[in-house]
């Protein structure tokens, strides 16, 4: 297959990581270079098109290509709403360390979308799990959670982040730290995905601790 990422350099890796065998790989950093390339893809993953909502008329016609948009941070159905056809359009949980797992976390608009889903991931080689199309997808979600935890343990002075990280990882098995995943993901990606869950959720344990949100304003001066 060839596959078009359009997003920044470490997705292009982590795709690249993922999908590693008989796929041809075509890379752009912005829309703009990445509609050169669409006609040429059989698939697309857009990892920045939550930030860039305009680009979306780049999808706005019915196309054989499939395309695989990050939405993380907003559900397919709101991304996808002024769209002529969504038959060949899926969301995927494409924040930092999420893509390149064993099961490729993925949303549909409606079941109508399922077989294509099949086939195209069996013609990426990947097992993929269908979730409802909601903020945060249920690994992302579950892991900027347990950050956010980690930050309010750190606020209260109860231990280093340097010692959760190491009980995390010696205790659940988890491959990095919640600071050490945090820093993968990119504290932006983090705060976001939390501020989308609570104000989708308004359930208090995505409420996001007073000493993350500072580091994450200190990011944006």
């Amino acid at each position: 297959m060839n596959i078009l990422v359009i997003g920044e350099e470490v997705n292009f890796k982590e795709c690249q990581l993922k999908f590693k065998d008989n796929h041809r790989y075509l890379f752009a950093n912005s829309h703009k270079i990445g509609k050169q390339f669409f006609f040429e893809a059989d698939v697309v993953f857009d990892f920045i098109i939550e930030s860039e909502v305009a680009q979306m008329e780049l999808y706005s016609h019915p196309s054989r290509t499939i395309v695989f948009l990050n939405t993380t941070k907003i559900s397919l159905k709101k991304l996808c709403k002024s769209l002529e056809s969504t038959k060949s359009i899926f969301g995927f949980a494409g924040l930092p360390t999420f893509l390149n797992r064993e099961i490729l976390e993925v949303s549909v608009v409606s079941q109508e979308q399922e077989t294509v889903l099949e086939n195209v991931c069996k013609g990426l080689g990947t097992a993929f799990q269908l979730v409802d199309d909601r903020v945060g997808f249920v690994t992302p979600r579950v892991i900027c959670m347990i950050i956010n935890e980690a930050y309010y343990t750190v606020q209260e002075g109860t231990a280093s982040r340097e010692d959760i990280d190491l009980a995390m990882k010696l205790g659940t098995n988890h491959p990095y730290g919640p600071f050490e995943w945090c820093q993968k993901i990119g504290i932006k990606n983090v705060y976001e995905l939390l501020a989308a869950v609570y104000d989708d959720t308004k359930d208090e344990r995505y409420e996001i601790c007073p000493l993350l949100k500072k580091e994450y304003l200190l990011i944006q001066q």
